[in-house]
């Protein structure tokens, strides 16, 4: 079984702001929501903890399972550019992400797809060796939505961030068998 869990809650979450790479750690409620992942997940025992190299990913999973956690860099959150840190009610968007005619730096929505979905197809040939396994990772709004869209495939309008979780949440898959 595949868990997914997004980080717990950042001063940057709470202020409105778009958080890439320049990200905080969690606040205090963020440590909170951690800590209900815990309650919520004790009883699992995890074979494989995978994060993205971000501290607050890395945190939140830390603190939810006290495990040694493998950082990935294809899980990372994507680049904001010089849209990261802004208010989202300042930044000037093209559909769900910020402008890269405006913002520069801001990475292509199609090579952050493809470094998350080489990650999960990774994992998915491993599904044999994996069988009966349980795997947490831990990312960002971002992360799970993109895996949300591995396993129910990308929305109509490409908007993966509507499936993706709260701060502090996860979402469960399965790998299909074919």
């Amino acid at each position: 079984m595949i868990y997914v869990i997004r980080h717990g809650q950042t001063n940057f979450n709470k202020e409105g702001r778009l958080q890439g790479r320049n990200g905080l750690p969690l606040n205090e409620e963020g440590i909170n929501q951690a800590r209900n992942l815990e309650v919520a997940l004790k009883q699992i025992h995890f074979d494989y903890i995978f994060s993205s190299p971000q501290k607050r990913a890395i945190q939140t999973v830390e603190i939810a399972t006290g495990k040694p956690v493998i950082i990935d860099s294809r899980l990372d959150v994507y680049d904001l550019g010089e849209a990261d840190g802004l208010l989202k009610s300042e930044v000037k968007m093209a559909g769900v992400l910020p402008n890269p005619a405006v913002y520069k730096g801001v990475e292509r929505k199609e090579q952050y797809m493809e470094r998350v979905f080489a990650f999960m197809n990774e994992l998915q040939n491993r599904r044999h060796s994996l069988n009966g396994k349980n795997i947490l990772i831990s990312g960002h709004r971002c992360t799970t939505g993109c895996i949300g869209a591995f396993f129910n495939g990308v929305p109509a309008d490409q908007n993966i961030l509507k499936l993706s979780s709260h701060n502090g949440e996860y979402r469960q898959y399965e790998f299909n068998e074919n």
